[in-house]
């Protein structure tokens, strides 16, 4: 079998042609001539058949061959470049086996990066990036939040539609293993729906509450609330239960369950974890009433056994949404700070009345340095003349 050949110093065209050699070594059907239509269709002729260099045995020839492409692709104007790169991506994201699909991975990631930012091809190309990274579980290595993704596409924003689509893609692929990241993307697609179309994400809307729900690291839902897609829910089950995620006590949902058994199965939902959500949801609006919480009180409002209270304490306290020191002897919690599961009218009423009463600290203490400054220069001052 013949090697890959090394490109070093020699026009695209002749790049074009060693390429060819090597392909038809491996059984591809291709001629080893170059085109007399020129490099473009030299090319499309090479990309149709890239996907037999996965053939070869040796991993670091596959890796050589790819880049070469990737250099060709990069180097030439394309008027038909949409449809040859749309082919090539294609081809690599069914790279056999994790090994190949990292080399594959490689290869469009270096294709991505080398486009102009400004190219609209980029889109497309980064939607098969994330196909083949979730294939070889390296999701997070190309993408790692909202924030960064919308800096990938600023100079050629793609349409709210092709948004859309790589956020459903995204969730897809994270909801298993991140599901607190695949949270943020559901939210993110879900603000991408206007009071015109929102009534048709029904099924994302859905989604997301679900996502959010499982996440055990979420537990501030109310901005959930607000999202255009899940107030058309109103009335759903799916929508109650949201509700008393955000806002009620252990009974409702246990009340809930009761009577909606099968449907909060049927959302893929575990009633253990979501017990315990809400042991801590409701431990939380406990919190936000009273700064001494007795055991006792725990244990009738949380229905948790006398031995397994000092060990729900530290779970919350893991969670960092409540601040308390625990007192064992005095079988008590004392709550020093907690975040509050709604940020309604009062919140903001609390903020206020903190944030005046802070802004008066800083002026009290303005005046009095002032006070300082002023007796420090009069101190210092030399003696008048007699």
């Amino acid at each position: 079998m013949q090697g890959p050949a090394v490109f070093m110093e020699i026009s695209l065209e002749d790049q074009a042609q060693e390429l060819r050699k090597y392909f038809k070594s491996l059984g591809a059907e291709i001629s080893e001539e170059k085109s007399p239509k020129g490099i473009e269709d030299d090319l499309h002729k090479i990309v149709g058949v890239c996907d037999v260099c996965f053939k070869d045995g040796n991993e670091a020839d596959i890796e050589a061959i790819l880049n070469s492409i990737v250099s060709i692709m990069v180097s030439i104007p394309l008027e038909r470049g949409e449809n040859l790169i749309l082919a090539f991506s294609q081809r690599l994201t069914k790279a056999p086996g994790p090994k190949l699909g990292i080399i594959a991975l490689q290869s469009l990631w270096r294709l991505y990066n080398n486009l102009e930012a400004n190219s609209p091809l980029r889109y497309h190309v980064y939607y098969h990036v994330i196909e083949l990274a979730s294939r070889v579980s390296c999701v997070t290595e190309v993408f790692s939040g909202v924030e960064q993704l919308r800096k990938e596409f600023t100079a050629s924003p793609p349409s709210n539609e092709q948004m859309q689509k790589l956020y459903r893609l995204l969730h897809s692929v994270l909801k298993d293993n991140n599901s607190e990241l695949a949270a943020k993307v559901m939210i993110e697609l879900l603000g991408t729906y206007t009071d015109e179309n929102a009534s048709y994400a029904r099924e994302d809307a859905i989604k997301c509450i679900v996502t959010a729900l499982a996440d055990p690291n979420t537990y501030l839902l109310d901005p959930l609330l607000s999202l255009k897609p899940v107030r058309f829910l109103e009335g759903e089950l799916i929508h109650d239960l949201l509700t008393i995620f955000v806002s009620e006590k252990l009974t409702s949902y246990q009340a809930f369950y009761q009577n909606h058994k099968e449907f909060v199965h049927s959302q893929g939902l575990n009633h253990e974890q979501n017990v315990k959500k809400m042991r801590i949801l409701s431990f939380m609006q406990m919190a936000e009433r009273n700064p001494e919480i007795t055991f006792d009180e725990i244990i009738s409002e949380l229905q948790i056994q006398d031995d397994d209270v000092e060990a729900f304490i530290i779970e919350v306290l893991k969670t960092k949404l409540v601040r308390a020191r625990m007192d064992q002897a005095a079988r008590t919690v004392r709550v020093s700070s907690t975040m509050h599961r709604t940020f309604e009218r009062a919140q903001w009423q609390q903020l206020k009345t903190v944030l005046l009463a802070w802004r008066a600290n800083v002026q009290s203490a303005h005046e009095a340095m002032k006070s300082v400054t002023a007796a420090q220069l009069e101190l210092n001052a030399p003696p008048a003349k007699a």
